[in-house]
């Protein structure tokens, strides 16, 4: 059983690199570079439920390895002027709750993990197609094509302990720089992103004297979407990753990654102030990582403040 532990505890460790990569390379978020006016506020409770296989390194003696995980995230976001175009940022803290098992040589082993993951903050800027408006404005205004830009930094707030493999938190900072575009027509419209993550290394790594980095990940998306009327709308989603091998004092691992998901979004206006966001998404080809089945579920309450 000590030599299972062994093998599946480094296993978890690629898990919850995963789990930490649900904040970033397998984003799928339509309308992100969505203009609204100034002074519009958001805040957004999320959930999604993570259900499926892990790949890992080839070599590992590991079989079976399954996860189940759910991640719970409270956000908010706010619109204004910058430099006289659109912009927002948005702040999201997130709570990890979830349940990892693997069966190696025979033996059948577990680990349950929750607590606060690492925080999120992105600031975007539309450069082309949006300039800053305030609601009067933004009444007579048609989109049509959009071109925007964003920086979006993982902040290392969440729960580690470096005696520990298996923390809801990496323990290092990352930012991604990502060039994004819009383009409508009538009750349709294309998104696209392209974006690298960088990461700074976790000289605290277990069990506690061991360096950790990782390699740039290159990410990508797209959506297709459809408006059947204001605020109610569909999507069609996908994205592709790839890169992020990690190296431990010095010794590269063998889990660069070429992964993607495809899935679907719908979103439903409950009033003026608030809607409910439901998605799907699976795996479409993952080479290394969680080949996960994910449903997410969220609800918005959003309102304007500042001068009308």
């Amino acid at each position: 059983m000590a030599f299972a532990k062994v093998f599946l505890l480094n296993g978890l460790g690629l898990v919850f690199w995963i789990a930490g990569a649900i904040a970033y390379a397998q984003d799928l978020v339509p309308r992100a570079y969505l203009v609204t006016p100034v002074g519009a506020n958001a805040v957004t409770v999320s959930t999604s439920f993570f259900d499926g296989s892990v790949f890992t390194d080839p070599t590992a003696p590991l079989t079976d390895f399954k996860a189940r995980f759910d991640t719970t995230v409270l956000s908010y976001s706010r619109a204004f002027e910058f430099f006289r175009r659109s912009a927002n940022v948005v702040a999201s803290m997130p709570y990890a709750v979830g349940n990892f098992r693997a069966t190696v040589a025979g033996d059948d082993a577990r680990v349950y993990r929750s607590g606060l993951a690492d925080a999120r903050v992105r600031f975007s800027v539309n450069l082309r197609g949006a300039p800053a408006m305030h609601p009067e404005e933004f009444l007579k205004w048609h989109e049509r094509f959009v071109l925007g830009a964003s920086l979006t930094v993982v902040v290392p707030m969440g729960q580690y302990d470096p005696a520990r493999l298996i923390n809801p938190s990496l323990h290092r900072w990352a930012i991604k720089p990502e060039v994004g575009m819009a383009r409508r027509w009538g009750r349709w419209a294309l998104d696209l992103y392209g974006g690298v993550w960088f990461f700074t290394g976790n000289d605290t790594y277990f069990p506690g004297t061991s360096t950790r980095t990782q390699e740039p990940v290159g990410a990508g998306e797209t959506h297709f979407s459809y408006t059947l009327k204001p605020r109610l709308w569909v999507s069609f989603d996908g994205n592709f990753w790839t890169g992020g091998r990690t190296t431990v004092n010095r010794t590269e691992n063998y889990d660069y990654q070429r992964n993607s998901r495809v899935g679907g979004t719908i979103s439903v206006p409950l009033n003026r102030h608030q809607a409910l966001k439901f998605s799907y998404s699976a795996g479409a080809y993952i080479s290394i990582g969680g080949d996960y089945k994910n449903v997410s579920t969220a609800w918005q309450y959003s309102w304007l403040s500042g001068p009308k």
